[in-house]
């Protein structure tokens, strides 16, 4: 199921956000070429020592590298030839250095009308931040996210990359509407997302209250409205729980717990939201009362929305995750098996595209200069000259 076939994107990116945002292109068919500079690579390569790290493995998968030293006009020369023939570049830089690199949008519109352009950043082309740097967290702190998961003086954050993850998602749906917008118009448009605007996207309900209301919402607003906990069984085992608004799942959990005096302590849903702190303590003490499969059995049959708490590597062996068969191994000829997430979305019962492993860096740089037409004395030339690898 390569609904992108056909459509090829230069991935110029590092780090998360624009590798990111490719991998997904990637993910549902499009020719993704990573062009990376010789020898080093993306940053992120070397997150573990060497040149294939977890961190990169995962955001590159499916594409292929090519090693180009284009801060040298004879590499610049080329790449502007493969993005001549693209449909689409990703990019993530500070605004102003993709001009500096002889890469910024007019010269490539100039070059290829219908190439879309995407241009990643912290906090958008022009302000008073526009200059600064960003990475994940500079992006959860000033969109307000951060505040809604983090409190008190404890200067270490928990969890994933979050902002970076949501650009790119943000970034890819933006480049998709550019690509269908194409088809009607013919022409390629610039498409820009920041770290800031995106992770303001998602936070769409929070903020959203804000401009309703004028009232902030606080750390646990959200988990009172939709009555949402995360309960310790008596063998450690954690529970999620999130009963929503309909009082039938209310009902089937005090049914489970075997509490109907609960009914009576918190009438309606009002009340266990202007509660949630004194339901929070109620559940606490009753959930100690047995194990987490004792729990689950209840739960489930009495049609409470519940799951348990899966450490990451446990994830992979719940039955459901089992099913769905979302994991594969490929074979890299250099690094041998290499798991990989698939896609999160099918299309007629089928969820993979092309799959490729990770590349290794350079890895296919003469099978993609041959494909451009670029012929063997050329190649020793550019090999002899060191502006390709691999």
């Amino acid at each position: 199921m390569n609904v992108l076939h056909g459509i090829r994107v230069v991935d110029l990116g590092n780090f998360i956000t624009g590798p990111y945002a490719a991998m997904l292109l990637a993910e549902l068919g499009a020719d993704v070429i990573k062009v990376e500079r010789p020898g080093v690579g993306d940053p992120f390569r070397a997150f573990k020592g060497g040149l294939y790290s977890p961190q990169f493995q995962s955001h590159n998968r499916h594409k292929r590298s090519v090693a180009l030293d284009y801060t040298k006009p004879a590499g610049l020369e080329i790449l502007l030839a493969l993005l001549g023939k693209a449909d689409a570049v990703v990019m993530n830089n500070r605004p102003g250095v993709p001009e500096k690199m002889g890469l910024g949008y007019e010269r490539l519109h100039a070059l290829n009308p219908r190439l879309v352009y995407c241009a990643i950043t912290g906090f958008g082309g022009s302000g008073p931040y526009a200059a600064r740097p960003a990475y994940d967290n500079v992006g959860q702190a000033l969109s307000g996210y951060l505040s809604l998961n983090h409190d008190g003086g404890d200067a270490r954050v928990s969890g994933p990359a979050v902002s970076d993850g949501l650009t790119g998602v943000y970034a890819c749906l933006a480049m998709l509407g550019a690509l269908f917008d194409r088809e009607r118009s013919g022409v390629g448009r610039k498409v820009e997302t920041s770290m800031l605007e995106a992770t303001m996207a998602f936070a769409v309900e929070p903020i959203g209250h804000y401009l309703a209301t004028g009232n902030a919402p606080t750390r646990y607003s959200r988990a009172s409205a939709s009555q949402s906990y995360l309960v310790a069984c008596s063998d450690g085992k954690r529970i999620g729980l999130h009963m929503s608004s309909p009082d039938k799942f209310w009902e089937g959990l005090t049914k489970a717990m075997e509490r109907p005096d609960l009914l009576e302590k918190y009438p309606d849903r009002a009340s266990r939201s202007s509660r949630y702190n004194e339901v929070a303590e109620d559940f606490a003490r009753i959930f100690r009362e047995r194990t987490r499969d004792e729990w689950m059995a209840r739960l489930e049959a009495n049609d409470v929305p519940f799951a348990p708490e899966r450490k990451i590597n446990e994830v992979p062996e719940d039955p459901q995750v089992r099913h769905l068969n979302l994991f594969y191994e490929l074979t890299h000829p250099k690094y041998g098996p290499v798991k990989g997430m698939r896609r999160s979305m099918s299309y007629d019962g089928q969820r993979d595209a092309t799959l490729r492993p990770p590349p290794d860096l350079g890895e296919h740089t003469e099978e993609i200069l041959r494909e451009m037409g670029i012929g063997e004395e050329r190649l020793k030339s550019l090999r002899e000259q060191k502006l390709i690898g691999g």
